[in-house]
């Protein structure tokens, strides 16, 4: 069978799967009461006609519009923006509503009671008027868009952790509609939402030429088409066709991402196929979650459950043999190198420096005044702040280096431990190791953050042997990164004590590092930079591509093991630090980028000591801002680095991220 011709029998596979599954879970009812007076309304006395009318069919008819719905929002996003990382997640949607859900719930419970449709999806679209705000100075070009889309959503999950953190008892249902739920009382959602995704599609069939057009890159606009329009006209749709799903059901992300991934994966190349195939498979793929859980009794979060299901189908189609994801073309326009680097480096150490003197020199009093210290109350007091900045920098300088290595490794902006699994490998070791250890000292959390690392690596490296699509290795590690933290979702959400301590953890902190781990850090810090000066000659090689690589003498296979292997090593020692954090590691070089420091051992320099500038004033303000409680250092980096962020890609006008 040719694979780059579309397989009609392995998405008709799925969809006979879903009928099959509906047919175990509701057949009897149904056959039991008949088919007139199961598509009835019930008497009120009639119990089991009373469930199956009002709450299984209508969960089954939601399960159908969401799954259409994200399946066709996922489409649109990577079309429009030309990457197969996109999804609606990609533009923080998701991450908005949740915000916008926590405020209300803490600060205007009345507004839930109004309308909690109406309160997450205002937040949704908050998030897109941000998105959109900053991407029309770019003309909505992809990596712009993309960029500033995760910030916005890393920005609004930080918010969130913070307000969980503060107000755990009131926001502990927030992991519940986190993770999805489909539970229906009557058709009213279901009647809601079908004219809403109904008005969407028929939008998406009138742009299909145009949308169709965009793959030419900004060369359509030769052709008559308004590119500035057309990208914001089907993000538009994307992100309303999003905001409609959370506000009913909750986050149930990862199908806007799998389900165009397999149409692709299975053959579907035109844009019609697409458009057509992606939002039935994810329609299918909901139903077969949904029922499954009905069956077996389980109350767990549908959203998660759909990514345990839907990462072993992506990942099987796109295993196949000659199963690819072929790149989508993506302008790019060089960023202008700094006339003095030398300079601007030099900028950037005195700012490091003057930040991690300010960080031990200046503190709070008692009372909660500003205060520094000097002399005996500086000695005393030194043991318990310079470990923690120590490690701060150390973890900010490790992540920024495994970003950077990934990010020249793949030529995607994207790539970052995060993207390709290495953070989520990471957590999943460690609880891991909870579970299995009575009492887990530093060495059996780092073993077991390693060898997390290392195994997800090693499956993607397996799986992706022989390719030479960097973004079908990117799609691999993201589907292996949603599969686990799918599987540590059901465990929090199970309430396990040792799987709930892991909350704080993951949201980053510092307060707790002694000496001893401090000296340990900087140690892997120094080893890392060490490791990456002494591969920049063969790495910046391997960037011109891989033909010129190996004219140079480089061993591809090897040599793409080393790097990612070290990447994986600096992440794993990184995240039993401050938690798994993706920011810092993909933004770090970007940043780097946007400061003028383009070339390799500049680049690589100023990215780490962008990470290292980022941790060490989100530690001070960890430490001091929110006197006598401390907020950890891994949100604090978010919340202080999308700001910095931001600035750069403003100040940098319209031109595209390289």
């Amino acid at each position: 069978m040719n694979p780059s011709r579309y397989s009609p029998w392995l998405s008709a596979l799925v969809v006979a799967i879903a009928l099959a599954a509906t047919a175990l879970n509701l057949g009897p009812m149904i056959a039991n009461l008949g088919l007139r007076a199961a598509l009835s309304p019930p008497s009120p006395g009639a119990g089991q006609a009373v469930l199956l009318y009002y709450s299984l069919l209508p969960r089954l008819a939601m399960a159908c519009l969401c799954g259409f719905a994200l399946g066709l929002a996922g489409t649109l996003s990577q079309q429009v923006l030309r990457n197969p990382l996109a999804s609606p997640s990609t533009l923080g949607i998701e991450s908005g509503a949740q915000l916008a859900l926590a405020i209300a719930t803490l600060w205007s419970p009345a507004l839930i009671g109004w309308s909690r449709d109406g309160t997450t999806a205002l937040g949704g679209f908050a998030a897109m008027g941000i998105v959109f705000t900053v991407a029309w100075r770019f003309k909505f070009q992809p990596v712009a868009v993309i960029l500033t889309g995760l910030v916005v959503g890393l920005y609004c999950t930080a918010i969130v952790t913070l307000l969980m953190l503060m107000n755990d008892h009131y926001l502990s249902g927030l992991f519940i509609w986190g993770g999805g739920s489909l539970n229906q009382n009557d058709w009213r959602q279901a009647a809601s939402l079908l004219p809403k995704i109904a008005a969407c599609s028929f939008l998406v069939l009138l742009m299909v030429r145009q949308l169709n057009i965009l793959a030419l890159g900004d060369a359509a606009q030769n052709l008559g088409v308004r590119l500035h329009f057309v990208r914001a006209l089907g993000l538009f749709i994307a992100v309303a066709l999003t905001a409609f799903t959370v506000s009913s059901v909750g986050i149930i992300g990862f199908l806007g991402l799998a389900a165009p991934a397999i149409a692709r994966a299975i053959g579907a190349r035109r844009l019609q196929s697409r458009l057509v195939i992606a939002p039935i498979i994810g329609a299918a793929l909901l139903v077969i979650v949904d029922q499954a859980l009905q069956m077996t009794a389980a109350s767990l979060p549908a959203g998660a459950i759909t990514a345990l299901v839907g990462v072993p189908v992506l990942l099987v189609v796109m295993l196949r043999r000659g199963a690819s994801l072929q790149a989508m073309p993506s302008h790019r326009q060089v960023v202008p190198a700094a006339k003095h680097p030398l300079l601007r480096i030099s900028i950037l150490i005195i700012a490091l420096f003057a930040v991690a003197i300010l960080a031990i020199v200046a503190g709070r009093g008692v009372d909660g005044s500003w205060t520094t210290q000097a002399g005996a109350m500086l000695e005393l007091l030194l043991p318990w702040r310079l470990p923690r900045l120590i490690a701060a920098v150390s973890a900010g300088i490790m992540l920024a280096l495994a970003g950077s290595l990934l990010q020249r490794l793949t030529a995607n902006p994207m790539a970052s431990p995060e993207v390709l699994g290495v953070s989520a490998g990471t957590a999943f070791g460690l609880l891991c190791v909870l579970f299995l250890v009575a009492e887990p000292t530093y060495g059996d959390r780092l073993a077991g953050g390693v060898a997390g690392a290392a195994a997800v690596l090693l499956v993607l490296f397996a799986m992706g042997r022989g390719s030479r699509s960097g973004n079908r290795f990117l799609v691999l590690g993201v589907s292996l990164g949603a599969f686990l933290t799918a599987l540590i979702s059901v465990v929090l959400a199970s309430g396990d004590p040792r799987a709930l301590s892991l909350v704080s953890w993951m949201a980053g902190s510092t307060y707790a590092v002694g000496s001893t781990l401090a000296w340990t850090s900087s140690a892997f810090a120094l080893a890392g930079f060490t490791a990456v000066m002494l591969l920049l000659r063969p790495l910046q090689q391997f960037t011109l591509g891989e033909a010129s690589a190996h004219s140079h003498g480089v061993d591809i296979r090897k040599f793409r093991a080393l790097i990612m292997g070290l990447a994986a090593m600096l992440t794993a020692v990184a995240t039993l630090i401050v938690g798994p954090l993706s920011f810092v590691g993909l933004m770090a070089p970007h940043m780097a980028q946007r400061f003028g420091l383009i070339r390799g051992p500049q680049h690589l320099v100023g990215a780490a000591l962008f990470g290292g500038l980022l941790m060490a004033t989100a530690d001070f303000l960890g430490r001091t801002i929110y006197f006598p409680w401390q907020l950890p250092t891994g949100l604090m980096a978010t919340l202080l680095g999308g700001p910095v962020f931001a600035l750069l890609l403003v100040r940098s006008r319209r031109r595209a991220l390289a």
